[in-house]
């Protein structure tokens, strides 16, 4: 990236950055260091929240489903 160009931030940026905190909140208050050894993995609503916010950034929430 070049000196001249900007970073935009947009709404969809705004909301990961906070899930983001939130997520890293509730490891903190586990002693956790990530999501992957917590007892609720794979039922925690938090965690939910977050993936879709991550989606939501890259495709700036123009719907679709995920692709690989």
């Amino acid at each position: 990236m070049s000196n001249q160009e900007e970073i935009v931030i947009d709404e969809w940026d705004i909301k990961l950055e906070k899930m983001l905190v939130e997520l890293k909140n509730c490891q903190e208050s586990n002693n956790l260091k990530s999501c992957t050894p917590c007892s609720v993995f794979f039922e925690c609503e938090l965690r939910k929240k977050y993936v879709i916010a991550v989606y939501e950034s890259m495709n700036k929430g123009s719907g679709g489903g995920f692709e690989f």
